[in-house]
């Protein structure tokens, strides 16, 4: 198949779009990708939908109209722009992980807005949504998804185990794959999440663009101590975070540099509590996401963790590897394969998930 796989992640960058070419297990080809930023009044609506729905601590549907009805029309927008790349080809199926507002897998909670049906009907393709809520109505943390791709990856580039794939969003995930064949993921802790709060915050942009704030600021130990002693950090995985569990409050009082100088120690600091409990230390480490973009969280994890290679070094796609992923899920969804897996999320067993939304 030849599959349309979008991610609108936590971070608020825009809408990911990827194709590949895959049979659910085997990728075989890679088309066309992009990023289409949000508008900043999308954003900005997209923000607040988040922040009252955390607040409210509940999903209420009937506040989240409007940013519902802005994803699926950024994700259309999206589709079409990629669509018309001469060499997008025919797609056989769409993967649709949609917005995150709200993740409280203990509760058996996870809230996703933008509606698949709606999407499959505008673009006339088959949509798979609802990737997580199997998962999470069994038990599982619904979180994260990736792991089963990152596999794939590393039998595409013939990586030698073990391998430890980490994605860098607005959460940090690892997917340890083993010399044996086993495979591990949770996610670490923050990724840029905070950093991007605090520079938005204080009215320096949306990100830490090439770290330089971080760069010329000072670790506050004390305040980084503090954040380490989350009882989120004894917890033993499979386990998953929301992007605003961690409170950007405990730097209010940093300069906005030493902020980011102490945001980026953390995030390197939580990958490397995560390699403690890993069954094997892996002979490097494959940064995907956004954050790989930062020179200081790059140096801080290679000082924390040992070899970190860019993904782009081993010819992969590093900026759109979730959205590639939703692509492959979608894929093994409509073969019953399994997407999630008790040491990835901790779901009872195998489970295959997502939900299948025709076009007609």
């Amino acid at each position: 198949m030849r599959v349309l796989g979008f991610m609108s992640g936590t971070s608020l960058d825009g809408v990911d779009a990827a194709i590949i070419e895959t049979d659910g297990e085997v990728v075989t080809g890679f088309g066309p990708a992009l990023l289409m930023p949000f508008e900043d009044d999308e954003r900005a609506l997209l923000k607040t939908a988040t922040e009252a729905t955390l607040a409210a601590d509940a999903y209420d549907p009937a506040r989240l109209v409007e940013a519902d009805a802005l994803v699926v029309d950024a994700h259309v927008r999206c589709a079409r722009r990629l669509l018309a790349e001469p060499d997008a080809g025919r797609i056989d199926l769409i993967g649709f992980h949609g917005q995150t507002v709200l993740h409280r897998p203990e509760r058996r909670l996870t809230v996703q807005i933008g509606s698949p049906l709606a999407l499959a009907h505008a673009l006339g393709i088959d949509v798979v949504g609802d990737v997580r809520q199997a998962d999470i109505a069994a038990g599982g943390q619904g979180a994260p998804l990736v792991p089963i791709y990152h596999e794939a990856l590393a039998r595409y580039v013939g990586a030698e185990r073990p391998v430890a794939f980490l994605n860098i969003g607005g959460v940090a995930n690892v997917t340890a794959l083993t010399a044996g064949g086993d495979m591990l993921a949770f996610d670490t802790g923050p990724g840029n999440g905070l950093i991007d709060l605090v520079m938005q915050a204080r009215g320096a942009g949306r990100y830490d663009e090439d770290g330089r704030h971080a760069a010329a600021g000072r670790v506050d130990g004390g305040i980084l101590q503090t954040l380490l002693a989350s009882p989120y950090f004894t917890r033993i995985g499979p386990k998953s975070l929301d992007r605003y569990d961690f409170p950007m409050e405990a730097v209010d009082a940093l300069s906005i540099e030493d902020a980011a100088a102490t945001l980026v120690a953390f995030t390197a600091e939580a990958v490397a509590l995560a390699t403690r409990r890993l069954p094997e230390p892996p002979l490097r480490w494959v940064i995907c996401g956004g954050g790989r973009r930062n020179p200081v969280l790059m140096q801080a994890l290679r000082e924390r963790v040992g070899q970190c290679d860019d993904a782009d070094a081993l010819g992969l796609r590093g900026d759109f590897i979730e959205a590639e992923m939703m692509a492959y899920v979608a894929a093994r969804a409509v073969r019953g394969l399994p997407i999630t897996f008790p040491s990835t999320t901790g779901a009872p067993e195998p489970m295959t998930g997502g939900k299948l939304y025709p076009a007609v």
